[in-house]
């Protein structure tokens, strides 16, 4: 019975892999099951090693089809004096994975796909699709992928000027560059994120910045104002106090991208472990704790670390995951850290002792909080 549990847990973790088009993650996945299977069903494990033989790794990680490579018409404008690209180009096909959204934003960003779908009936009715939104968040909440995301369900290309890439180069030029890259843009539908748009955007009383800054924004609130409804204008800022106040009232949206929800941690957290999500499965809730109040990049940058950690050492599940508590505790609040403590000493084998060593939390404390039970002698020896 215990065996066919454990089989049906590798075919579904094989299919969410399979239906998140992770090609090279399923292929991993099947390499570890070929292991896992060569001593107890060795006829299976053989079929499937040929399998991974048979069809030789592809670039790219991913099932999806590669990104169009067509390019503009025109070509993209460059900045005159470093011959470097105004825009970053994305053409993503229309399957791109939804990125990980609170309700909230998935019901803002529906209504301008609806919006975009049903463009004719809102003219008849004298109205205009959502032509701009500033996405407002932390860095690594999402700003970026979900732009481009939103560009692929469109059916539009996305364009990215990155402002502070630029800045050295607009400074002295009245805005050139800006202005070349909007008006590309607009040229034909597309998908425009002004990226770190408060490096141009800020107040006009800002008496500490020069006056080719403020002449910025104020090219900025014509753009906004005359966007073609054929297109969406996106832009996103990390500081949302120093955008100047008539900027704001120009968008036609203000979405807040906030930390994730425990709710959303988990589904990162099962997301980004990817083929070893069996191996870290019983971790799985001590790490939302971990990461509880971290941003998604942040997540998955701790996340490939420990699983690198895993697949290039001798370390166990186990030992990775005593490291990475060790770390996070110095940052984590003291109930936070208290939490994962109680985790631990919960659902673990580790002792009291080994656990108040890599939280920083008191023995007394821990029994405290879990009735003064201590981990088994048989759960230990586990």
């Amino acid at each position: 019975m215990g065996e066919l549990v454990d089989t049906s847990e590798d075919l579904a973790q094989l299919a969410r892999l399979a239906i998140n088009e992770q090609t090279e993650d399923v292929r991993l996945f099947v390499a570890r099951l070929v292991r896992k299977y060569r001593g107890i069903k060795p006829d299976l494990a053989e079929q499937m090693d040929q399998y991974l033989r048979s069809k030789p790794t592809r670039s790219g990680g991913v099932m999806r089809k590669s990104s169009r490579k067509e390019e503009p018409s025109n070509p993209v404008p460059v900045d005159n004096e470093s011959r470097m690209s105004l825009l970053k180009v994305f053409h993503d096909e229309s399957g791109t994975v939804q990125p990980l959204l609170s309700l909230d934003l998935e019901e803002s960003f529906s209504q301008i796909i609806q919006e975009r779908k049903q463009s004719e009936r809102l003219a008849a009715l004298g109205l205009l699709p959502t032509r701009s939104a500033i996405f407002v968040g932390k860095p690594g909440v999402g700003k970026t992928l979900t732009a481009r995301w939103l560009a692929s369900k469109l059916g539009l290309p996305l364009y990215v000027l990155d402002l502070t890439t630029v800045m050295s180069s607009l400074l002295g030029k009245t805005g050139s560059n800006l202005r070349a890259a909007l008006d590309f843009s607009k040229q034909a539908p597309c998908v425009l994120l002004l990226d770190e748009i408060d490096a141009i955007a800020k107040k006009r009383n800002d008496d500490t910045d020069i006056g080719e800054l403020k002449r910025l924004v104020t090219v900025m609130l014509q753009e906004v104002d005359e966007w073609p409804s054929s297109g969406l204008l996106l832009a996103a800022t990390n500081h949302p106090e120093l955008i100047d106040p008539a900027l704001w009232r120009r968008f036609d949206l203000i979405i807040e991208f906030k930390l994730p929800a425990i709710t959303q941690i988990k589904e990162a957290v099962i997301q980004f472990l990817g083929p070893d999500l069996p191996v870290f499965k019983r971790w799985v809730d001590i790490l939302v704790l971990i990461f509880n109040g971290e941003s998604f990049s942040d997540i998955e940058r701790s996340i490939q670390r420990f699983r690198r950690t895993l697949a290039l050492s001798d370390a166990s599940d186990s030992d990775v995951i005593e490291e990475l508590v060790k770390t996070k505790a110095l940052t984590l609040e003291h109930q936070q850290r208290i939490d994962v403590a109680v985790e631990l000493a919960n659902k673990t084998k580790i002792s009291q002792h080994k656990i108040s060593e890599i939280t920083g939390v008191s023995r007394d404390t821990i029994r405290k909080y879990t009735g003064g039970k201590a981990p088994s002698k048989e759960r230990q020896e586990k």
